[in-house]
């Protein structure tokens, strides 16, 4: 009996042994297979699985972590295998895309960020998971012709300041610029700007509180001066 329990206590042991030399094995295979991007950043990890197309248009700072399931998206031209329709030649688009990823940059998991001109995320900037953002929508000028066989259009940056917060699900459209140390809040879809020190929430999102310097606390939205709203 004492046998068996010996046993048992040392496979146990093994089993766990196995799971971390796998799990820091994963680590070491994340970090070494990193593509080239169009810079050399220090202490860069992006967890599998991860999806990156045309890492040279990718600048990215040090000390950048990002969770599984991230895609990086610099898009030269449109439409891809994927999107073509099998039935007539479609009329290529091309682009010069960037994405600039500022230092210290974190996102828990899911982000997906796809570009085709230019998509700004300065210093700080913390992610939840799942959050889209995108410069570009897919064209629908028509209800004749399936979404995905249109045009890409409304193609505008998009810039994320510095020590910004975007939380769960969020979803950013085009020409949106995220200010200075805001907060984006769970399943918000922000379709215009939200300035400094704000907090947004909604679909679409609006602001609902203001930082206020003199009193060291958040204002409701009421109180804020329409010009500063979203």
């Amino acid at each position: 009996m004492k046998l068996g329990k010996s046993v048992h206590k040392l496979f146990y042991r093994l089993i766990v042994k196995l799971g971390l030399f796998l799990y820091k094995a994963n680590d070491m295979i994340a970090v070494k297979t990193l593509p080239q991007f169009g810079n050399d950043p220090k202490n860069l990890r992006i967890d599998f699985p991860r999806r990156i197309i045309n890492p040279e248009r990718i600048f990215l700072g040090d000390n950048v972590m990002f969770g599984p399931g991230s895609f990086l998206f610099a898009l030269t031209h449109y439409p891809g295998v994927s999107m073509q329709n099998p039935e007539r030649k479609q009329k290529q688009q091309i682009f010069d895309s960037k994405i600039e990823i500022g230092h210290r940059v974190t996102a828990t998991g899911g982000l997906q960020i796809s570009s085709l001109r230019k998509i700004i995320i300065e210093d700080d900037v913390m992610f939840a998971s799942n959050v889209f953002i995108n410069d570009a929508l897919h064209g629908y000028k028509n209800a004749t012709d399936p979404y995905k066989y249109q045009q890409l259009w409304k193609i505008k940056p998009i810039v994320i300041k510095m020590g910004s917060w975007i939380g769960q699900n969020v979803v950013i459209l085009p020409g949106v610029t995220v200010g200075e140390l805001s907060i984006v809040g769970a399943n918000s879809v922000v379709t215009k700007s939200v300035p400094d020190k704000c907090i947004a929430i909604g679909s679409p999102a609006r602001v609902i509180k203001k930082w206020e310097e003199s009193t060291h606390c958040w204002i409701s939205a009421s109180k804020v001066n329409v010009s500063e709203r979203s």
